[in-house]
């Protein structure tokens, strides 16, 4: 799917900036280029310059973008907040439609596994935002959750079942969820950052199906507290 239209995605979730060009979905489609760092910096002095040199290294300009995606969150609300400023001035600015992408599904969408999948990813104040996903018959995750915020320890108490863990959260609590999941979870530290290669997949079906977001209404996901409780569901079925 080399011919796909082109999508420029970014991530401010978290300190882990990400930025990409990427064209058609994750099983078919292929990054033209990406770039991602982590810096203490903050993500507005880097994000745009990032772009650019993006555009400028793969030899694209705006006008060979077909649709911009960023990460809607959860993570950094002020990470949040300049992704979605960034996003929005940019749109505004290009009038290249706007996708929003849930941070959690790009951390998912990197997991390969037949258990249930659960991203975890550090809310500060000893809490995660987590999700829980299964995975199609085509090796896709769904979610099969709303997205929460609870303290690690809740969250272990819902896994009932052998579970794939991944999101910065298992960095943090690597070894309270060993603790108190043993043998039942499958921790993935490694994958811990929404990649903006992800977002731009994802943002693929969207953009096909002319899905986009509403700029005087968009605004990220902060999952607040308040927020109902994450629960499981049955596992997907096939067909």
């Amino acid at each position: 799917m080399t011919s796909a239209p082109a999508i420029l995605a970014f991530d401010t979730a978290t300190s882990n900036c990400s930025v990409a060009i990427t064209r058609g979905d994750r099983s078919s489609g292929r990054v033209v280029g990406s770039l991602s760092f982590a810096s203490g910096v903050s993500h507005s002095r880097r994000l745009l310059g990032s772009l650019d040199w993006l555009l400028q290294t793969t030899e694209m300009s705006i006008s060979d973008i077909a649709a911009l995606a960023v990460g809607t969150g959860p993570g950094s609300f002020t990470g949040l907040r300049i992704g979605m400023a960034t996003a929005k001035g940019l749109s505004h600015g290009t009038g290249l439609p706007l996708i929003g992408i849930s941070s959690l599904d790009a951390v998912a969408a990197s997991v390969r596994s037949q258990r249930l999948v659960c991203v975890a990813m550090d809310a500060r104040k000893k809490e995660v935002y987590c999700c829980f996903y299964r995975s199609k018959p085509d090796q896709t995750v769904v979610r099969c959750s709303k997205p929460a915020v609870m303290a690690p320890e809740e969250l272990a108490r819902l896994i009932n079942e052998p579970v794939t863990m991944a999101g910065d959260g298992v960095c943090v609590y690597n070894e309270l969820f060993s603790q108190l999941l043993g043998d039942t979870a499958e921790l993935l530290p490694w994958v811990s950052a929404p990649s903006a290669v992800n977002i731009g997949f994802l943002a693929s079906s969207a953009q096909a199906a002319g899905s986009y977001l509403d700029l005087d209404r968009a605004t990220p996901e902060y999952v607040r507290s308040s927020d109902a409780q994450l629960s499981l569901v049955s596992p997907l079925k096939s067909g």
